[in-house]
């Protein structure tokens, strides 16, 4: 009976067991090549992806720019349109209720003569004078009288058009055409809220001199 039984059994190495042929593991050449082709498609989405993703970034980008443009310039055709416009108007109604020359030939108050200067010290003459007769120091009364008034609309009345009566420049007389309409407006307007010949003659001389300092570019930096 003993005799039926094997009398040993057979043991395998577990070297043999666990060892793993390095020859399964290579790749064959048919292998290799599938997987290089696939490992290529996908670069070559990712690549495709990108690239639509900045044409469609370059896309909106310019899209955007190209709308900015149009509206900058939109508005930047438009101002000039209105400040031309309005030196139209301006200069229109200074020359139909401005005083004009006399005669029409060329203006003989041009820069050097003596016609030119006399204009120039009688604007700012008055304008002193104005102001002495606004502040009640010259003639001083108690109440409101022609003196005042005078010298609160002496730069409409005297000032604005000997300055007009020279050959001045076309930025001096474009001031001057503004400050022609501009004056009356606050001389109007002013004593509504405060009843001041000073403060009204105050007001127009610094009206005065900032239309100058823009026309002229007084506050521009040069080189």
């Amino acid at each position: 009976m003993n005799s039926l039984l094997p009398t040993s059994v057979y043991k395998a190495p577990l070297s043999n067991f666990f060892c793993i042929n390095p020859s399964a593991l290579r790749l064959t050449p048919r292998f290799r090549g599938k997987s290089f082709n696939v490992h290529a498609s996908s670069n070559e989405l990712d690549t495709k992806t990108v690239d639509e993703g900045k044409e469609e970034y370059q896309e909106s980008i310019g899209v955007t720019n190209a709308e900015t443009k149009k509206i900058s310039v939109g508005a930047t055709s438009s101002t000039p349109t209105i400040e031309k416009d309005l030196k139209k108007v301006v200069q229109k109604t200074a020359a139909t209720f401005a005083p004009r020359a006399s005669t029409a030939s060329k203006n003989p108050a041009v820069p050097g003569t003596t016609l030119y200067t006399v204009f120039e010290v009688q604007a700012y003459a008055s304008m002193l004078l104005g102001g002495a007769l606004s502040f009640n120091l010259i003639f001083p009364s108690n109440e409101p009288d022609i003196w005042r008034l005078m010298g609160m609309w002496s730069i409409w009345m005297f000032t604005i058009p000997s300055l007009r009566a020279r050959d001045c420049s076309k930025n001096e007389k474009e001031a001057l055409n503004y400050l022609f309409l501009l004056v009356p407006l606050l001389n109007v307007t002013i004593p509504f809220f405060l009843k001041s010949f000073a403060l009204v003659w105050s007001a127009d001389t610094v009206a005065f001199f900032a239309m100058y300092a823009w026309k002229l570019g007084w506050l521009q930096k040069t080189d």
